[in-house]
C-alpha cells in the first residue's frame, strides 16, 4: 500500500514540476526573444498598427539614405520589396551605418516610422582597421621587465 500512495503523489509531482520548467523557460525566452516586422509586412500591416501603435521594424538600411540630424538619425530601411522611411531620436548605436541589418522600435507618424530605440546587427567577423583580413592580435615581443 505504501508504494502505491507514493506513486499516487509522484506521478502529480513530476508532472507539476514539468510543466513549471516549461514554464518558466517559455516566458524566459519569450522576454529576450526580437519580433519584428519587415517593411512589406509593416505596410501590409498597417491598419493594424495606427498612429502611435509600438511595433519592431526591422531590415537593411539603404545606402546613401543616412542623414545626421540634430536630435538623432534618419534614414530609410528595405527588406527588398518595400522600403520605409525611419526618424529615430538619439544617439544611434556606435556600429550603425549604411547596408547594415537594424531593428528599430517606435510607432508610427502618418508616412513615417519615427523610433526611439534602435538595435543594430553586425557579423562575427572582426577586421583589422585597414579591413584586409580577419583580425589578428599584435604578436606579443620579448618581456621588457627593466
Amino acid at each position: 500500500m505504501t508504494r502505491l500512495s507514493h506513486r499516487r503523489f509522484l506521478v502529480p509531482a513530476i508532472g507539476a514540476i514539468l510543466l513549471l520548467v516549461g514554464y518558466l523557460t517559455w516566458s524566459g525566452l519569450d522576454q529576450n526573444l526580437v519580433y519584428y516586422l519587415t517593411p512589406d509586412e509593416a505596410l501590409d500591416q498597417r491598419a493594424q498598427f495606427p498612429d502611435g501603435s509600438r511595433f519592431r521594424l526591422g531590415g537593411l538600411v539603404v545606402p546613401g539614405s543616412v542623414v545626421d540630424t540634430g536630435e538623432g538619425v534618419e534614414f530609410e530601411v528595405t527588406d527588398g520589396a518595400a522600403t520605409v522611411s525611419v526618424v529615430h531620436t538619439g544617439t544611434p548605436p556606435q556600429l550603425f551605418r549604411e547596408d547594415i541589418g537594424v531593428v528599430a522600435e517606435g510607432a508610427w507618424d502618418g508616412r513615417l516610422f519615427r523610433s526611439d530605440q534602435l538595435l543594430v546587427r553586425h557579423d562575427e567577423e572582426y577586421r583589422a582597421p585597414e579591413g584586409d583580413g580577419p583580425y589578428r592580435p599584435p604578436e606579443a615581443g620579448p618581456a621588457n621587465d627593466g
